[in-house]
């Protein structure tokens, strides 16, 4: 392989019902920071139906060519209309890197992807950088989260990687970013599509996604049980916080995994994120230890979490969160009297 031939960072930018996902931000500003250091350019592989209004943001966000396939193929996501149309894409155009979320989108292209273009697939990065010889790190957890991997993909391209949502930080907006959009008409072969999207549920969920969360207040093991999630509940309503997990209690059934904060949950990164009760193994730690602020309440003093923490609190995290309860409620009633 001339991997002279390959050239330019690809994002695949993941939109849903005609909204650019977060991830797909992330991805650009992270991309645009890649390319800066290689001298090339971030093309954003923008896929849909009626999406082409999405594409000016990926330039403001980064992009310095966007390749629109707008098809009606595309309107709703399935497999292989949406795995042919990329890889025709990244076999033409040939790009040394290419880089996808690791949503359930992105899991579900990425491993077909690169099965098709026979190259390899890092999944779940946590960083990525570039090395002395051009080549792409991509770091990850390995074994468990007990040590972290740097893995190269030297004599094959794309390099390819998925990212978590939150993992990275998107560029904010430039709006006089000068960019080109570039329509692409892919080849479909319809006899190859297996299955066909009929109708879309959609769940109805009242709370905010943990990822998107402001104020973060996490409960571990030490929190007991559901009575024990209840006051973080009722701490969450007085600041306006919404209540995550740790693995340990949603694997006891108490709380859902979409709120599961860690390696083999979601990687958040909040303005406060309060970990109640959580002795903070390195799993965990890998999915929030980019909050802006971190508090921590154990009664071990030894536990880990402390390292990660700006503020500890020694304690039952079941007394302790009760009693900042009271005294914050307190301090909101007075200053609204």
């Amino acid at each position: 392989m001339d991997k002279t031939l390959y050239k330019h960072v690809f994002v695949f930018a993941e939109q849903r019902e005609g909204v650019l996902q977060n991830v797909a931000i992330e991805l650009l500003g992270k991309a645009r920071e890649l390319a800066d250091k290689l001298g090339e350019q971030v093309h954003a592989l923008l896929l849909g139906e009626r999406v082409a209004g999405l594409a000016p943001g990926c330039i403001a966000r980064g992009a310095d060519r966007v390749l629109l396939v707008d098809a009606p193929e595309l309107a709703a996501y399935a497999t292989e209309p949406y795995a042919q149309a990329l890889h025709q894409l990244v076999e033409e155009r040939r790009p040394a890197i290419l880089l996808l979320g690791a949503t359930t989108i992105g899991r579900d292209l990425a491993p077909r992807l690169s099965a098709r273009l026979a190259t390899g697939l890092t999944a779940d990065c946590t960083a990525l950088e570039i090395s002395d010889d051009g080549d792409l790190l991509m770091t990850r957890p390995a074994f468990g989260g007990n040590l972290m991997a740097t893995i190269l993909c030297k004599e094959h391209r794309p390099q390819m990687s998925t990212v978590r949502p939150g993992v990275m930080r998107g560029q904010a907006p430039d709006d006089g970013r000068r960019g080109v959009v570039e329509p692409v008409a892919p080849r479909f072969n319809p006899a190859k599509f297996r299955t066909r999207v009929t109708g879309l549920e959609r769940e109805t969920r009242p709370r905010v996604d943990i990822t998107a969360a402001r104020v973060l207040l996490s409960g571990g093991r030490g929190m007991g049980d559901a009575d024990g999630f209840r006051l973080l509940e009722r701490l969450a309503a007085v600041i306006g916080a919404e209540v995550a997990s740790s693995r340990a209690m949603v694997d006891a059934g108490v709380i859902p995994h979409e709120r599961q904060v860690g390696q083999t949950g979601k990687t958040v990164r909040p303005d406060l994120y309060v970990a109640a009760g959580i002795s903070g193994a390195v799993q965990h730690l890998a999915g929030m230890e980019e909050s802006g602020y971190i508090i921590a309440i154990n009664k071990d003093k030894t536990a880990p979490i402390f390292q990660a923490a700006d503020l500890g609190i020694v304690g039952d995290a079941r007394e302790i969160i009760p009693l900042l309860a009271e005294k914050l409620q307190s301090i909101h009633e007075k200053s609204k009297s």
